[in-house]
């Protein structure tokens, strides 16, 4: 059986797996997980604007996939791309030049002189949201956050949205549950948190529940047999 809860290096290593030992194209890993949110999403009851915070690794290629699906459903929905998209790559690249080609509403957000800055065309952006999708950061990020990305995170906190987290809200340490960055302790404080194949290492940290809110897993498909196996 699937354990209850992973580390980090145990996430990468399941992915790993699915891709080289089972032949499960990561393209459809992230396709399983972005459909899975979305599922979850229609079960909260979405119905107004969704603004998608998406970064350049696989978090935010799980955010273009929500966002195609969310489209196919009706919903008004726009992707901040904190990343020049020329940046992404592998499956993200593949789900953004798919959004891309659909007339998904995007804007990117890749070059400001400071926090300051991208905090305020982010509160803008926000302004009127009925769900924020945090897909900016990973499991895999640690040590300082890059600029702008606290910026980017103190705007999503201060925003009268519901937020839903994906894999983990964006600044928290798969492994603690605490912030990545010490210098800047900023974190996504959301109001759900969808996570993928486990539960994280860090979400057993008991102050972890102030910044992930509600967690649900959501089977991306992964096969329960490589568990079983040596």
């Amino acid at each position: 059986m699937i354990p209850k809860v992973m580390s980090r290096d145990e996430v990468r290593n399941v992915d790993q797996r699915a891709i080289d030992e089972f032949g499960i194209p990561g393209v459809v890993l992230m396709e399983n997980a972005g459909r899975g949110c979305v599922d979850w999403l229609v079960e909260l009851g979405v119905s107004g604007r969704v603004v998608i915070c998406a970064g350049k690794g696989n978090n935010g290629g799980d955010g273009f996939v929500i966002a195609r699906h969310l489209e196919n459903l009706g919903h008004d929905v726009k992707v901040l791309l904190f990343a020049n998209p020329a940046s992404l790559r592998g499956d993200a690249k593949i789900n953004y030049e798919v959004i891309e080609r659909a007339g998904t509403p995007i804007r990117v957000l890749d070059d400001f002189q400071s926090e300051g800055e991208i905090e305020s065309v982010v509160d803008d952006e926000l302004a009127g949201a009925e769900w924020i999708i945090d897909a900016l950061l990973g499991t895999g990020t640690r040590g300082s956050l890059r600029q702008p990305f606290s910026g980017i995170i103190n705007a999503i906190n201060r925003a009268s949205a519901r937020t839903l987290a994906i894999d983990l809200p964006s600044g928290q340490d798969c492994d603690t549950g605490l912030p990545v960055d010490k210098d800047k302790p900023a974190i996504v404080k959301a109001d759900f948190t969808a996570t993928f194949v486990a539960r994280k290492l860090g979400f057993e940290t008991p102050a972890s529940s102030t910044f992930t809110g509600e967690i649900r897993v959501i089977d991306i498909g992964v096969p329960h047999a490589m568990f079983n196996l040596d």
